[in-house]
C-alpha cells in the first residue's frame, strides 16, 4: 500500500483526539509522523508503523 499524505496533507485517524476532532495535520514525516490537531492546535509525535495502522483516510482538497 502506498501511503500519498506528506507534509501539509490533511489525515482522518480512526479514534478521536479528547477535543472531539479527529482531523489532524501532517507536519513532519521521516520515522516518526509529527501531527497537530486541526481544533486545538496541540501536536504529537508518533511512530510510522502505528501511524499506517491508525489512519482512516487522507483528506483529498
Amino acid at each position: 500500500m502506498k501511503n500519498n499524505y506528506e507534509v501539509g496533507s490533511k489525515v482522518i485517524m480512526k479514534k478521536s483526539h479528547p477535543c472531539g476532532t479527529n482531523l489532524w495535520l501532517v507536519v513532519r514525516t521521516g520515522i516518526d509522523i509529527k501531527l497537530q490537531c486541526i481544533n486545538c492546535g496541540r501536536t504529537i509525535m508518533i511512530p510510522r508503523m502505528e501511524f499506517n495502522k491508525k489512519l482512516k483516510k487522507v483528506v483529498e482538497e
